[in-house]
């Protein structure tokens, strides 16, 4: 992630990125563009922000942005890569902690979300602006919040941060069973 900085993903013309994600009915994977030309197609997550596994994706730095990116990494672990339900529900879960996290205490106007895939394992990147290190507290049976890198350090196989000359990329890893 080092020397992409200030790097962004192309956009739609017409509206944010996110908006396509807002449909009546809940269900990003049957949007249709209001100005779409030729006959309308269904589209996904990917048509509508960008690919993770292709490229960092950027995304605003608002809670509403963690639906958007649990919806690219179960559209992209499910639908690209064939992976298991159970590892991609694992994957989401993880997604909104690292996002929420990104998020609630940056402080910045947006985060990056890469996903990356080598044999045997999978690797999903949250990148913003911060320094900052995210802390890994006890959890206690009646907490409320605090729990995100619990979840993290207990459903993935290894996680870390990488300092950034600006910022950091939060990661976490699961090994998957390759074909």
């Amino acid at each position: 992630m080092a020397g992409l900085e200030g790097m962004e993903q192309p956009r739609p013309e017409s509206t944010p990125a996110a908006a396509g994600w807002g449909t009546p009915d809940g269900d990003a994977d049957t949007a249709v563009p209001r100005q779409a030309t030729g006959p309308a197609r269904p589209l996904s997550g990917l048509d509508l922000v960008g690919d993770p596994t292709l490229d960092e994706v950027r995304l605003p730095s608002r809670p509403q942005s963690a639906r958007i990116a649990r919806r690219l990494t179960g559209c992209a672990l499910l639908k690209q890569w064939s992976l298991t339900p159970q590892l991609t529900e694992h994957a989401v879960l993880l997604v909104s902690e690292l996002v929420g996290n990104a998020v609630r205490h940056t402080g910045a106007r947006s985060f990056g979300l890469r996903m990356l895939r080598r044999r045997g394992w999978l690797r999903i990147e949250v990148r913003d602006p911060s320094r900052g290190l995210p802390c890994l507290m006890p959890v206690h049976e009646m907490d409320t919040s605090g729990r995100g890198l619990f979840l993290v350090d207990k459903l993935s196989d290894r996680w870390g941060v990488d300092l950034l000359p600006r910022g950091k990329t939060t990661w976490f890893e699961m090994r998957i069973g390759d074909r």
